[in-house]
């Protein structure tokens, strides 16, 4: 789902939390997958949006992960976490202003364990 903005000014927070938070996914990811059974691949996407889509293989079993909606689940209160009933579409989202300090900075502690639960649950379900 494509996350729609209420105002600007949450945009622009949205663009300086989205890197960061694409960075610690998939460095999370890369840990997790250390000393999982399971094998991670990653493939190229272009809609709704360019990005990547994490497919996760163990025994036969295959689980795919976007990884933007990873993304948007570590920087918004109020995303949805993925699921195949979901219609494609926009959903109105709000910033999670937890993830600035004081002046307004990013605050890479918190940001880093929230991104670093998000993936920790991925797979923690697995088993």
């Amino acid at each position: 789902m494509k996350p729609k903005f209420k105002t600007t000014q949450d945009w622009e927070k949205a663009q300086i939390l989205m890197q960061p938070s694409l960075i610690r996914v998939i460095d999370n990811i890369r840990k997790q997958l250390d000393t999982s059974r399971w094998k991670g691949t990653y493939e190229d996407i272009q809609e709704p949006f360019p990005g990547h889509r994490l497919r996760l293989t163990n025994e036969g079993r295959s689980l795919t992960f976007d990884i933007w909606d990873l993304c948007f689940q570590a920087c918004f209160l109020n995303y949805p976490p993925p699921s195949h009933s979901q219609p494609e579409g926009e959903v109105e989202v709000e910033i999670d202003l937890r993830l600035f300090d004081e002046q307004g900075e990013v605050d890479w502690n918190i940001l880093d364990n929230k991104v670093k639960q998000l993936v920790d649950a991925i797979f923690a379900d697995l088993s």
